[in-house]
């Protein structure tokens, strides 16, 4: 049934209290050459029985199809998830979640906020965790503009290896501050040239993101110290959070703030979003944080409660003294997070990210003895950079035809690296799956 809130009347009333004589009057500042003069050329109605046979037959033709082998990460990661997320995230007190304004009738979301801050916090090796964030980049360019607020230092330097996509953004949330943002090189192994940070002056921060967008596990340790004899904060940046079932945590690398995106952690790719951006820091710099914090407490009669304890964001403050104006309760995927991470516990973690690593190291032996180039030779996680030969977009086109998705170009976001492909294997590839990659591309 269709749905009109507003009658002939109620329009005619708002459009006279605008001073407009019609509603086409709202759209006057839109040029004409804008303006489609023409009807939308939509279908005829269907029936909801038409309707939903339509959409299966566009959804069984996608590219996206379950048949399909997609052998492409860069951010974004096809994990198996626990049939608990999906069923205790339909819980209707869970899928209304709103903004816990009012702790007393907002106990079950505060408690789901703060398990996953806990949790979060231990998989990064923290000491405090943030709920907030709409994704990885967003919580990168927070985290810097976290370190400025720091620091009260003018410039901050990040890793070419970090997302090209995360650094559109940092350079879109810095563009009209006035502070600097320096793109650090990177070397013929895959990992980040730091030698020039010993000519950088007034240094706020360094971002450096491992596994880097090439895959490759960067040295955390050596790069934390040398950012801390310039007196800067060290700010780690991920793009899987599984990774960290495997490696050391950045905490416990001396990384002073830590941010990526928590897509692997119970969250399907669903063409792009949602997503969750997590960051961490130091104790010691929770009063800088962005967005709001839920901490514990006890009520009046000695009982376990929870609150809203930091909570500086531009709705509750002045948008001035607010340290993001833009960061919304996200705990919806927050909690998505919280439950995968509890199902699968640390040991499962573990075991993911041992197969994930084993299954990627397997595809790229099987290459490497096939006769292609892998393209740097330091570790990686899930994700390698090989180099094809010249013409290898026609195969790719070939592979597409047979639904297998041969990894990403990475020409497109440095163009020094034409041939060269960006694959990724997680544990939901079989060994049959990358056999037939590697025979597909020989032939």
């Amino acid at each position: 049934m269709r749905y009109l809130p507003h009658t002939s009347e109620d329009i005619d009333l708002m459009l006279k209290a605008v001073g407009a004589d019609c509603l086409d009057d709202l759209f006057s500042t839109i040029p004409n050459d804008c303006l489609s003069k023409d009807d939308l050329a939509l279908p005829e109605a269907l029936t909801e029985w038409e309707l939903d046979s339509h959409m299966s037959t566009l959804s069984g033709a996608m590219a996206v199809s379950p048949d399909y082998k997609v052998f492409m990460g860069a951010g974004s990661y096809e994990h198996y998830i626990p049939a608990s997320v999906s069923y205790l995230l339909g819980r209707s007190e869970f899928v209304t979640s709103y903004t816990p304004y009012h702790p007393e009738v907002s106990q079950g979301t505060l408690q789901a906020i703060y398990e996953y801050q806990t949790l979060a916090a231990r998989l990064l090796g923290m000491e405090v965790a943030t709920a907030s964030h709409y994704d990885g980049a967003t919580a990168l360019a927070e985290s810097l503009l976290m370190a400025v607020r720091v620091t009260k230092k003018g410039k901050v330097a990040v890793s070419s290896l970090i997302h090209p996509f995360y650094r559109q953004v940092v350079r879109t949330y810095f563009e009209p501050t006035g502070y600097e943002v320096i793109e650090l090189p990177y070397l013929k192994n895959g990992l980040t040239d730091i030698d020039g940070l010993d000519e950088l002056n007034d240094l706020a921060a360094v971002a450096v993101q491992s596994p880097n967008f090439f895959g490759c596990i960067e040295n955390l340790k050596e790069i934390g110290e040398k950012v801390h004899n310039k007196e800067a904060l060290f700010i780690t940046c991920f793009t899987e959070a599984l990774s960290y079932g495997l490696l050391k945590n950045p905490g416990s690398q001396d990384a002073d703030i830590v941010c990526g995106e928590g897509q692997s952690l119970g969250i399907p790719r669903s063409f792009g979003g949602p997503a969750l951006g997590m960051l961490a820091s130091r104790k010691k710099y929770m009063r800088s944080l962005p967005g709001r914090l839920v901490g514990q407490t006890k009520d009046l009669d000695g009982k376990r409660g929870f609150v809203l304890t930091l909570a500086t964001r531009e709705q509750h403050i002045r948008r001035e003294k607010a340290t993001s104006n833009i960061c919304t309760n996200n705990s919806l995927c927050a909690l998505a997070a919280a439950i995968y991470m509890a199902s699968v516990g640390g040991t499962g973690i573990k075991k993911l990210a041992e197969l994930n690593h084993d299954r990627a190291e397997y595809l790229k032996q099987e290459l490497k003895k096939a006769g292609f180039r892998i393209s740097f030779e330091s570790p990686t996680f899930n994700e390698f950079v090989v180099e094809f030969p010249e013409g290898f977009d026609l195969v790719y086109d070939r592979l597409l035809k047979k639904k297998i998705v041969a990894g990403l170009p990475l020409s497109i976001y440095y163009p020094e690296l034409v041939n060269h492909y960006l694959l990724c294997v997680t544990e939901t590839m079989s060994k049959n799956d990358m056999d037939a990659l590697v025979l597909e591309v020989k032939s």
